[in-house]
């Protein structure tokens, strides 16, 4: 058997590793496991695939080294405009110059190679990719993730970082909520003739949220966007076989002309939308964090900050504990998590849950009572703060590492 750690993080993903580097900042060792092979993950070229990083998940990615490494490839969200239908009555979103950007955007390759290479310097964390996990033990005395390579990890607690089908979560036999939107997000990226000026588009259609995100230009200064759009399920199948031509032309019908000329539209790839949340996010010598926990629909683009957050306060919890010589699997460490992030997540999925439906609503008498509130928003400064506040992730109780 392997020395034992602190922590044996079963998940290398966005989440999963940037726990581990949060740890060891504190001084707490970890395994890191995963099944996906690094190189595939960080492969050239860019896909669509890329991430919204709130402003207290910068945070969190400063105090623990990335942003050095990161802001070189970083677009800052300027503003968010919302429409429905781009029709008139749209609200944007804009911070006061002090306020700094509601966020960055970022390619989801860049994110991990800055992950993976920082890990790589950390010898507080032992990193063990392209492997699987066959048993779990946990008892009164630590926990063991035996490997299919025969190598036994042994540690204080175990987390699953593992995504919406957590089998450690299943193993466990932890309940959870759970429905599905019988929906598809299909993901792309897009150039365009236009600067996008920093803006994230979220224009409603009754099948589905249509969102535009800014990305960097690429090498050649081209203006570039990521898509991600929602079509009902019984339409995925057909809308990702179009051919470039037919796809080109739906694209262009939901977005219109608000990045010129789209001159190029990259792979497409897909994945349904569902919601999941547990009734408990730990168990005996057990955390769950991020989309092993809770699963969201992508309309406001908070499900890894929700994940980041569940990090900062985990480490938080776990360092607070060790100082008063508690282990980190101890319960009364978990019971403190349970506390601060159960009520946080739900909250914000309902909210989401809540914005999906509303938005959802058919209809012409719909549309109009959506536009006249999205007015009303529009001219209150108090209640646009507050959603700004939303989105940047700086409200509620945040743990220290998410904060300035």
């Amino acid at each position: 058997m392997d020395d034992k750690r602190d922590l044996v993080i079963l998940g290398g993903g966005l989440v999963g590793m940037t726990l581990a580097l949060a740890a060891a900042k504190k001084g707490i060792s970890s395994y890191v496991v995963d099944r996906a092979d690094p190189a595939e993950l960080t492969a050239e070229g860019f896909d669509g695939r890329a991430s919204a990083i709130s402003t207290a998940s910068w945070n969190l990615f400063s105090n623990i080294g990335l942003a050095e490494r990161l802001e070189p490839f970083a677009c800052p969200i300027e503003r968010i405009a919302v429409s429905d239908q781009l029709k008139p009555g749209r609200i944007d979103f804009v911070p006061e110059p002090h306020e700094g950007s509601l966020g960055r955007m970022f390619e989801n390759r860049r994110l991990r190679l800055a992950l993976y290479e920082a890990a790589e310097r950390e010898s507080l964390i032992a990193f063990h990719p392209r492997a699987e996990v066959v048993g779990r033990e946990r008892g009164p005395h630590g926990v063991v993730a035996r490997l299919a390579n025969g190598r036994a990890l042994a540690g204080s607690l175990l987390v699953a970082a593992e995504g919406r089908r957590s089998p450690t979560r299943e193993e466990a036999g932890m309940a959870v909520a759970t429905w599905d939107y019988r929906h598809r997000a299909i993901i792309s990226s897009l150039t365009h003739a236009l600067p996008h000026e920093g803006t994230a588009w979220e224009i409603f259609w009754p099948a589905g949220p249509f969102a535009l995100l800014p990305m960097r230009d690429d090498a050649q200064g081209r203006h570039r966007s990521a898509l991600v759009w929602t079509v009902d399920e019984k339409d995925a199948a057909g809308t990702l076989k179009l051919g470039e031509r037919a796809f080109h032309a739906e694209v262009v019908k939901r977005m219109g002309d608000v990045l010129g000329e789209v001159t190029a539209i990259g792979p497409r790839s897909s994945y349904p939308l569902g919601f999941h949340h547990t009734a408990k996010v730990v168990d005996d010598r057990l955390a769950l964090v991020g989309d092993a926990a809770h699963g969201i629909h992508p309309i406001a683009g908070q499900g890894l900050n929700l994940g980041l957050r569940d990090v900062g306060a985990l480490v938080e919890v776990i360092a607070d504990g060790m100082r008063l010589g508690l282990e980190p699997g101890d319960a009364q460490v978990l019971a403190r998590y349970e506390r601060w992030r159960g009520l946080d997540a739900f909250s914000v999925a309902l909210a989401t849950d809540g914005l999906t439906r509303l938005f959802g609503l058919p209809g012409k008498t719909a549309s109009a009572v959506r536009r006249f509130g999205m007015a009303g928003v529009q001219r209150l400064s108090p209640l646009k703060t507050w959603f700004m506040d939303e989105a940047r992730g700086v409200s509620g109780a945040l743990p220290e590492m998410l904060k300035g």
